[in-house]
């Protein structure tokens, strides 16, 4: 199919229920195709993982094709959600904002601001809606689309509402931070699924060239069998923010969310699950026990460990290692290794290596493609 010659419609077909699989965990999510050169190696003689046809790759155009026109409301406005607005308006003709959410005014208006300045959209005052429970006021506007970008404890709720008031969503990763909030999750994604919505989570790597290039190599069975892996999510220290005087408990902990766990899950659930995700992705594997460690050393404010070091053991016996860290001065590294038995695949590099080191494929390394493109595909 020539890039472009997809409709909405079809699209939405296969889009809806990779994003409904996503979101309950019962599936892999892969997207996008096309290729970019780089010497490839003849896979032939490999036995494949999975037969071709088996998994699933849709087709994921640069640009939706025009088609009807949707209206979005946001949900969390500060930085994702501030860029998931212009990723879903930079997607396809005939999309808009009409609706801003957040707990705090200041970020309502500074994103209506910028929608403003950059893509002339006015978001008119009485589609401004700040406090706790400004996301039923944000679905029950008339929008189409929801784009979930809040603090990830409120994340469940919002989708639950968002569904039964018939409304395709994106949801940022992670989807929730503890068992009560997947439960959620769970049964509102079947019911979207019933009622033929499209759910489409934020685990990015599914939507990024180089890993479904990849992907389909080692399902090819250019690696082998899969015997293990390392996955890495080693960095500065992420942002923090200070209390101010008159800022009551729940504001502070808010505006510092991604550093406290009750809000963000703590950083494996929240950034480091990005990593996780692309092993059980590829392995086709479940974890079914982790024996870890962790400690705070730096971190200035929150209750959060800023490292962790986490053996996972997976449905069929082999290992995964997990490594995680948010420490200033030290080595950084955010990818995956994964052995085989007959080589090995890195993202560091997005090289496939037999067993003696020699490079049999590479794919050159590319940014996350319109990561919420898929779903405006209606």
């Amino acid at each position: 199919m020539k890039k472009g010659n997809i409709s909405r419609r079809s699209f939405l077909k296969s889009s809806a229920m990779a994003g409904a699989l996503s979101a309950i965990g019962g599936g892999s999510a892969a997207t996008v195709l096309t290729s970019c050169g780089g010497g490839e190696a003849k896979s032939s003689a490999n036995k494949p993982l999975k037969e071709p046809g088996s998994y699933y790759i849709p087709e994921l155009p640069d640009k939706a094709t025009d088609g009807k026109e949707l209206k979005a409301g946001v949900i969390g406005c500060g930085g994702r959600g501030s860029g998931a607005a212009f990723n879903f308006l930079d997607a396809a003709n005939g999309v808009t904002i009409t609706a801003l959410a957040d707990t705090f005014q200041e970020r309502v208006d500074a994103l209506a601001d910028k929608l403003k300045s950059e893509k002339n959209i006015d978001i008119p005052a009485d589609k401004r809606f700040v406090g706790l429970d400004a996301y039923k006021q944000v679905i029950d506007s008339g929008v189409d689309v929801v784009i979930v970008a809040t603090p990830p404890l409120f994340r469940p709720v919002h989708f639950q509402y968002a569904v039964e008031k018939n409304k395709h969503c994106f949801l940022e990763k992670p989807i929730c931070v503890d068992p009560a909030g997947y439960r959620i999750i769970m049964a509102t994604a079947k019911q979207a699924q019933a009622k033929n919505l499209c759910v489409v989570t934020g685990t990015q790597r599914h939507h990024q060239r180089s890993y479904v290039e990849s992907y389909k190599k080692v399902m090819e069975g250019m690696i082998g069998e899969i015997t293990g892996g390392i996955v890495y999510w080693n960095q500065p220290m992420l942002w923090y923010r200070e209390r101010q005087p008159g800022w009551s408990d729940c504001e502070w902990m808010i505006k510092d969310w991604v550093n406290w766990k009750w809000l963000s899950g703590d950083h494996i659930v929240e950034q480091h699950v990005h990593n996780i995700d692309v092993f059980t992705w590829f392995s086709g594997l479940k974890p079914v026990k982790a024996v870890g460690f962790g400690s705070r050393q730096r971190r200035l404010t929150g209750d959060q460990y800023d490292n962790f070091s986490v053996d996972f053991t997976m449905e069929n016996g082999i290992h995964m290692h997990s490594m995680c860290r948010q420490i200033d001065g030290c080595a950084t590294n955010v990818s995956e290794f994964i052995q085989g038995t007959k080589g090995s695949w890195d993202s560091s590099t997005f090289e496939i290596k037999d067993l003696a080191g020699n490079v049999l494929w590479k794919k050159k390394k590319q940014i996350t493609n319109k990561r919420i493109l898929m779903y405006w595909n209606m």
